[in-house]
């Protein structure tokens, strides 16, 4: 008796036979079973012979096998033999791919050498596969004002895709308001911004920006003077700095406009910069809240290098004369005089007016102390503020001490000069020994100040002087008039008085910045 069956399964990627499945005929299929059972009717002996031959991953395997229940001998051959390929296509090896993506690498290293560019950093950068496009890609740099130098000193701007990355960036920041004529030096100072994604990383350090009260008009303005602003991280600096300065007495709303004048300090690190320029300055004499109110006035002072800059210029002050008692003064009168080329103006200075009016070192001391300013007065406007008070009648003895008494005569408009002592020479009849002992009375105004004050003691028929006539308030000289002596001690020279930077402000004080610089007068 014998017994004959084919059965066959066939998978995408794998092929499987077994002979003992029910009786299958299928006529398609790669593996192909044929098993033979023989059963002789005149003994009890079994044979079975089984082959079956499948294909896996274009190779044949074949075997054979005979096998009897009464004996455990047997025979297996396996054979294994390659078949010829039957794709319709064929694909690169991964050998193959690796020698085409360094012989194209070599080529554009080769290309960017041709023009200049020192590729030595883009090693593990994507970059463009072929020269063409890395040349497009350089063009399009060069049509944004970047030179060779520009790209060489930040190589890896290379990487960016133009489609993908630098027009949607320079698209945004159009449409902020950044002006595309200030693009070359944006893109010099901070590069780094073609890599970045518009939503991820631009749009939420804009909105941070709008939460500190910076005006949106004013945020290009902000991105124009310092684009790498656009690299922090919102709770890193950028915090940390603005919650300090608040800490310290700083107007939340006066913090837009210090932010917008002077940006650099959302980069700032507290402890190391901020904090110890102000500790810096209440070792000096300043209090905290008046620190905080220079920084509102003048921002860019927390640009000045405490070991650079400021620290040497004090010791400069004391150099020429300035007493340690009146550091806190000068300072508060002129923040910047701690952040210039301080010593060779001091000594430029004390030559001119030595020169001039025949000033002496100590003399010098105190002129810087009443109106630090003078430092930044060119030699012209000094020589005809003294020729006007000699044409006036008073002497260099005079002239000098007038100096001394009030240096703002070397800076005031000189037609205020004129009118002001024609006023005091024609209507108030008085000696010229009186604006020697009062030199300030040239800045006050004439006609809201001297010219009512004068015609309202005339009137009464009173004799004062100059001092107790102008150097009070409009409340206190109310009160004056109401006297029936004179209070000798009242007759001061006017001062800076710092109480003016810590007094509570009013309402109306928080208001727009100054763009104007009157770092000189």
């Amino acid at each position: 008796m014998t017994i004959v069956s084919y059965a066959g399964i066939t998978r995408p990627s794998f092929l499987l036979a077994h002979p003992e499945l029910p009786v299958l005929v299928y006529c398609k299929l790669q593996l192909n079973t044929l098993s033979t059972f023989r059963i002789p009717s005149n003994d009890m002996k079994r044979t079975v012979v089984t082959r079956f031959r499948c294909y896996v991953a274009e190779r044949t395997f074949e075997s054979t096998s005979v096998g009897s229940s009464l004996s455990n001998t047997g025979d297996v051959r396996l054979g294994r033999k390659q078949r010829s390929s039957s794709s319709l296509y064929s694909r690169p090896s991964l050998l193959e791919i690796k020698n085409d993506k360094i012989t194209n690498r070599a080529k554009v290293y080769e290309f960017l050498r041709g023009i200049g560019i020192v590729p030595d950093e883009l090693d593990g950068l994507e970059l463009p596969v072929t020269a063409e496009v890395m040349r497009e890609r350089v063009d399009f740099l060069h049509k944004l004002g970047l030179t060779i130098e520009d790209i060489n000193n930040y190589p890896l701007v290379l990487g960016c895709s133009v489609k993908k990355n630098m027009i949607p960036v320079l698209d945004y920041l159009g449409k902020l308001g950044v002006r595309k004529s200030t693009f070359t030096e944006f893109l010099r100072r901070y590069p780094h911004v073609l890599h970045a994604s518009v939503v991820v990383d631009l749009d939420p350090v804009v909105k941070y920006l709008q939460g500190m009260d910076i005006k949106p008009n004013d945020i290009p303005r902000v991105l124009e003077r310092y684009p790498e602003v656009l690299g922090f991280k919102l709770e890193g600096t950028m915090s940390t700095s603005v919650a300090y300065l608040v800490g310290i007495g700083l107007a939340r709303r006066e913090l837009g406009g210090v932010l917008t004048r002077y940006p650099e300090i959302l980069g700032m690190r507290v402890g190391r910069v901020i904090k110890p320029f102000v500790e810096y300055l209440e070792s000096l004499g300043i209090p905290s809240l008046a620190v905080a109110r220079l920084i509102e006035k003048r921002p860019h002072i927390l640009g000045f290098g405490l070991e650079e800059q400021v620290k040497p210029n004090v010791g400069s002050l004391l150099e020429f004369n300035v007493r340690q008692s009146a550091l806190p003064s000068v300072v508060a009168q002129y923040p910047e005089i701690i952040g210039i080329e301080l010593k060779e103006k001091l000594l430029g200075q004390q030559c001119v007016l030595h020169s001039v009016i025949d000033l002496g070192p100590e003399d010098f001391g105190r002129v810087v102390e009443k109106m630090p300013q003078v430092v930044s007065l060119s030699r012209t406007p000094i020589v005809k503020h003294v020729d006007f008070l000699k044409d006036c009648g008073f002497s260099l003895q005079q002239v000098r001490a007038m100096v001394v008494g009030c240096p703002h005569l070397l800076a005031l408009n000189l037609d205020i000069l004129k009118r002001s002592f024609d006023y005091f020479q024609v209507e108030m009849e008085r000696p010229l020994d009186d604006l020697v002992s009062f030199p300030a009375f040239f800045t006050y105004g004439l006609e809201s100040t001297i010219k009512p004050r004068h015609k309202r003691v005339a009137k009464k028929g009173m004799k004062c002087s100059l001092s107790w006539l102008l150097n009070c308030s409009d409340e206190k000289f109310e009160q004056r008039m109401e006297y029936d002596t004179i209070d000798m001690e009242e007759m001061e020279m006017p001062s800076f008085d710092m109480n003016t930077l810590t007094e509570p402000r009013s309402d109306d004080s928080a208001s727009g910045y100054d763009d104007s610089d009157d770092e000189h007068i």
